[in-house]
């Protein structure tokens, strides 16, 4: 009984003074404070000196190629906004503007942490100017981020169903049990599509409502999370030791996993999450050249579209700012001739 009342009271207190938003706050602190921990107990003797001579001994070629996959990465993100836009019925809304919007919304999220609320924002900022309220960003992240899961469905899915060992490293877990979990995603996956290409399907009430896409239009929105991955998890192998080999299905299911851990630990960038579980489930390379892998990885697809993002940020807010002045200033010429205008003696 003492143990029952305890629980409710420690319950009670979550609920009323932390909130489940704290709570998950707290979370993300504890796998942060983990996944530091174990990088410390990997990397402490770990010279940096080695790191940098991995980095000079990569294949130029080879950097290059994952530069330009990490950028057809990010072009691949603007149709989700795209995609998103067409679902919810703002059509009105070019594809340039869902590129600005796609683009800025996730190079700032992916960097500052807390993706929904960072690049709500940013969306926000973007589409207000086109009519668009909360509630219709409200409705972009969701489909974009359905977009995303069903992606990471698709490819864990596949590659844990034919290579279940690649979880195993990540997970622990026996190779037929994770083959049955990738089983049962791609099962989930096909009663999903199967359940939206039945019938019109509404998710929500009131004034917030989706109508999800139908059977046809779900395969292209699966197509554009998958190409998405596969394009990251592409970039990652080209910068990968050349040994020992890993062929690039492990590595992908390695990869994605790894990216899920870190987008759920809402720290910047994945930081510290992502490379932890890099390191731990790859123990067969060399970790100088691993590091060094990954702090490539993280200039390509983190630092440099940050930069690139918030310039462009930057340009449309100060091109707003000279419109509105520019506006205001022949508003007010305006209004000085009609006053005087007024003022002339009728012939």
């Amino acid at each position: 009984m003492g143990t029952r009342t305890l629980a409710v009271r420690v319950s009670t207190f979550f609920k009323e003074r932390v909130g489940l938003h704290g709570l998950g706050f707290i979370l993300s602190l504890i796998v942060i404070a983990f996944a530091a921990t174990v990088l410390y107990r990997m990397l402490h003797n770990l010279k940096w000196s080695d790191v940098l001579d991995a980095l000079r001994e990569k294949n130029p070629r080879d950097v290059a190629i994952a530069f330009f996959l990490v950028a057809g990465a990010y072009l691949t993100l603007t149709f989700y906004d795209w995609f998103a836009l067409r679902t919810i019925g703002k059509d009105h809304v070019p594809y340039r503007v869902a590129a600005l919007s796609g683009f800025c919304s996730y190079s700032v999220g992916h960097n500052v942490g807390f993706t929904v609320f960072t690049g709500g924002s940013v969306r926000y900022r973007i589409y207000s100017a086109w009519g668009l309220g909360a509630i219709d960003v409200a409705k972009i992240c969701f489909v974009a981020g359905l977009t995303f899961w069903l992606g990471n469905i698709a490819v864990l899915g596949l590659g844990i169903t034919l290579h279940p060992e690649a979880a195993t490293a990540v997970d622990q877990l026996p190779p037929f049990i994770n083959r049955l979990i990738g089983v049962a995603a791609l099962s989930a996956l096909v009663a999903y599509i199967t359940w939206v290409s039945l019938a019109p399907r509404t998710i929500g009430r009131s004034t917030w409502f989706v109508t999800l896409p139908r059977g046809r239009t779900t395969l292209l929105q699966v197509g554009i999370g998958i190409l998405d991955l596969s394009l990251c998890a592409a970039a990652m192998y080209m910068l990968m030791p050349a040994s020992p080999y890993i062929d690039p299905i492990s590595l992908s299911v390695i990869f994605v996993t790894a990216t899920l851990l870190g987008f759920a630990s809402h720290a910047p960038g994945g930081l510290g999450v992502f490379d932890a579980a890099l390191l731990v489930a790859l123990p067969q390379f060399d970790k100088a050249e691993l590091l060094g892998a990954l702090l490539v990885f993280r200039l390509f697809y983190y630092i440099v579209p940050f930069a690139f993002a918030l310039t462009l940020l930057g340009a449309r807010e100060l091109s707003l700012r000279i419109a509105g002045k520019e506006q205001a200033a022949a508003e007010k010429a305006e209004a000085k001739a009609r006053a005087a205008a007024s003022k002339t003696p009728a012939e």
